[in-house]
Order: C-alpha cells, then sequence, then structure tokens
C-alpha cells in the first residue's frame, strides 16, 4: 500500500535547480553592469589609445557649481542683505523694547513663584511647628501614663506580698480555704432570710 508518487520523488531536485537559476540571475543583476561599464571603458581605452585625439584637461573646481544668467538674475535678493540704517534702527529699537518687555515679565513671573514658595514654605512650618506640639503632647502623656503603670505594677506586687504574708499567717492559725467560702455562703444565706 504504499505507493509513491512520482512527482514527490524529483522534488528536491527541481527545486534546488529553480534557486540555483533564481541565484545566478541575482547575481547577475548586481555584479553585471559594473562589468559591462568596465569592459567598455577597457575598450574605450583601447580604441583612444589608437587615435590622435589629445587629452582634455578638465578644472572643474574653478568654475561654479551652478551659474545663472545675467538675464535671469535677481539683484534686489542681494540689495535685501545690505544694512538700512533707519530700519536697523528702529529694529534694534523695538527689539530692545521687546527684550526689556520679557525680561519684566519674567521678572514677574519669578516674584511670583517666589511669593508662592515662600508662603508654602511658611505654611509648611507652621504644620510642622502643630505636628512638634501634639508629638510633645502624645509623649509627655506616653510618660506619663508609662510612669503611672509602673506605680500601679509596685503598688501591685506590693499588695501580693503582704497577701501572701497574711494568708500565711492565717494558716498557721488554722485557716483553711474552704472554709472560708461556706462561712461566706452561710452568712450571706442568714442576710438574705
Amino acid at each position: 500500500m504504499a505507493t509513491q508518487n512520482p512527482a514527490r520523488a524529483w522534488s528536491p531536485v527541481v527545486l534546488k535547480t529553480g534557486l540555483t537559476v533564481i541565484a545566478l540571475c541575482i547575481a547577475g543583476y548586481i555584479v553585471g553592469p559594473p562589468l559591462y561599464w568596465h569592459f567598455m571603458e577597457g575598450l574605450a581605452a583601447v580604441s583612444h589609445s589608437s587615435s590622435s585625439c589629445p587629452s582634455c584637461n578638465c578644472d572643474c573646481s574653478s568654475q561654479p557649481l551652478l551659474s545663472i544668467p545675467l538675464e535671469l538674475s535677481n539683484n534686489s535678493f542681494t540689495d535685501c542683505a545690505k544694512r538700512d540704517p533707519e530700519v536697523s534702527e528702529d529694529t534694534e529699537k523695538n527689539f530692545a523694547d521687546l527684550l526689556a518687555e520679557e525680561l519684566k515679565l519674567r521678572e514677574a513671573e519669578a516674584s511670583e513663584q517666589q511669593r508662592r514658595g515662600d508662603m508654602a514654605l511658611l505654611e509648611a512650618k507652621k504644620v510642622t511647628s502643630q505636628y512638634l506640639k501634639e508629638a510633645d503632647k502624645c509623649t509627655s502623656g506616653m510618660e506619663t501614663c508609662e510612669e503611672a503603670r509602673e506605680k500601679a505594677e509596685a503598688a501591685l506586687a506590693s499588695q501580693k506580698r503582704i497577701t501572701a504574708i497574711w494568708e500565711q499567717r492565717a494558716r498557721q492559725r488554722g485557716w483553711k480555704e474552704g472554709m472560708a467560702k461556706s462561712r461566706a455562703q452561710s452568712q450571706g444565706n442568714v442576710q438574705s432570710a
């Protein structure tokens, strides 16, 4: 059941041949024109050497790249570049006035920004001072609470010692913990009746 398609068997050969033809065409397209012109220059050199024509002496650097005939040239363009004292003086005055006005505007803008910055700095200092006062209040409150807690702990420890001493004395005299509870209950019953 394994029949092979004959077109598939020669397909790689056709592909390689086609790619080779395309590669040769591209190489000819790229390399062909320069080789043609070199060959033609060689033929021209051989044919000129046999003729008696003198060689041309061309100095192109002394000639302008673009020359305009005198009939077509516009001399008013070169007149524009000339300095006119009256126009120049007015222009300089206007330019100086514009520069002075620009400087005044920039100075006013800078002073306004400076004023805003100073106000923002003053406000920040006020807020910082307020926060520092609040922080001092909190710190002093914390210190007061801490001192009170330490005093309470010391008083509690003292009371525990005193309680332990009294409990020890009571046990030495025959007191039992269960008796105190039953006695308290019997006193509560008597008072309620």
